[in-house]
């Protein structure tokens, strides 16, 4: 049966990605709740605010590792005969997002009773699972998300620009080189969930009260009287 192979690759890959690794990164370190820290979330940006320079690093390359791991449970699980495991290469990686921005191991109960997953916003898991598809999409997604975040100066447009950028090159994979095309939903589908997981980044870029980093930030220092 195919079902429990496709089952067991999606729910590990969840889990997995599931990982608070920000969370444990920051509690180790300095003992507090990253989910009270800044943004709450507990991706490498917020943990670099709360922990250091360093802690932000191994959180970023730990929810890499989620991402690009999905590819070794999918080729564990998975026949390499059967004509869905195009699919589930690219449904597992989009699990591990989903895990990654909303923990189970994170689950929390709000004053009004109701349950909560919190998470981070994807962008590292996300190019985790691209380079899980093909290795070489971190040499060119890693270069273009180090450019917006010192030119553009937003995290959250750095984030969404991992996604933007993996679509762009599964296309042309897809068109030129004769990869699977459903590389490309990949790239499409993990786009939408980091909009959704940014939602509230994106009304404050369009209000003007983003917070600025990079190159930008530190130009609005030079200009701002002592």
């Amino acid at each position: 049966m195919q079902f429990l192979p496709i089952a067991g690759a999606l729910i590990l890959s969840y889990l997995v990605g599931s990982i608070p690794v920000g969370w444990i990164i920051v509690k180790l370190t300095t003992g507090r709740d990253i989910r009270f820290i800044e943004s709450g979330r507990t991706g490498g940006t917020n943990v670099m605010r709360a922990a250091g320079f360093l802690a932000g690093l191994l959180t970023a390359v730990g929810d890499v590792l989620k991402g690009f791991s999905t590819s070794w449970i999918v080729a564990w699980l998975m026949p390499i005969d059967s004509p869905l495991k195009v699919w589930v290469q690219v449904a597992a990686p989009l699990m591990a997002i989903m895990g990654h921005n909303y923990s189970i191991y994170l689950l929390e109960r709000r004053s009004d009773g109701t349950l909560k997953l919190r998470g981070g916003a994807g962008g590292a898991t996300c190019l985790g699972g691209a380079m899980g598809l093909w290795s070489w999409s971190g040499a060119f997604i890693l270069p273009v998300g180090v450019l917006v975040f010192i030119l553009i100066g937003y995290a959250s447009v750095t984030t969404l620009s991992i996604a933007l950028t993996a679509t762009v090159i599964f296309g042309y994979l897809a068109i030129f080189r004769g990869y699977p095309w459903q590389f490309i939903l990949y790239g499409i589908a993990s786009l939408l969930i980091l909009i959704w997981a940014l939602r509230p980044n994106l009304k404050r870029l369009a209000n003007g009260t983003e917070r600025v980093v990079g190159l930008r930030a530190y130009l609005q220092k030079r200009k701002t009287p002592s």
